[in-house]
């Protein structure tokens, strides 16, 4: 691998904004854990980092992408109606 790896992370306005997008895409799929094939979101703060102290939970209006084999104009265009959707 030469360039960057798959996974990114981002944050939206809100942690209700955050909260909404996994449930907005439809291309991607929201998951509880990242890697694989297929392009996987996540929101932590709502999901894997819920029972965490909260001086150690990542922002709640930050999400996790695990970026698969699609093509990524498919993938971008998810996200982007996602975060219009649900504003």
């Amino acid at each position: 691998m030469s360039g960057p790896g798959s996974l990114i992370a981002f944050e939206v306005g809100t942690a209700g904004h955050a909260e909404r997008i996994p449930g907005a895409v439809g291309m991607i799929t929201h998951a509880v854990s990242l890697g694989g094939i297929d392009t996987l979101i996540q929101h932590p703060a709502g999901l894997t980092h819920r029972p965490v102290a909260a001086e150690a939970k990542p922002h709640a209006s930050l999400l996790r992408v695990s970026v698969g084999l699609e093509d990524p104009a498919d993938v971008v265009a998810d996200l982007v109606q996602a975060i219009e959707a649900t504003r």
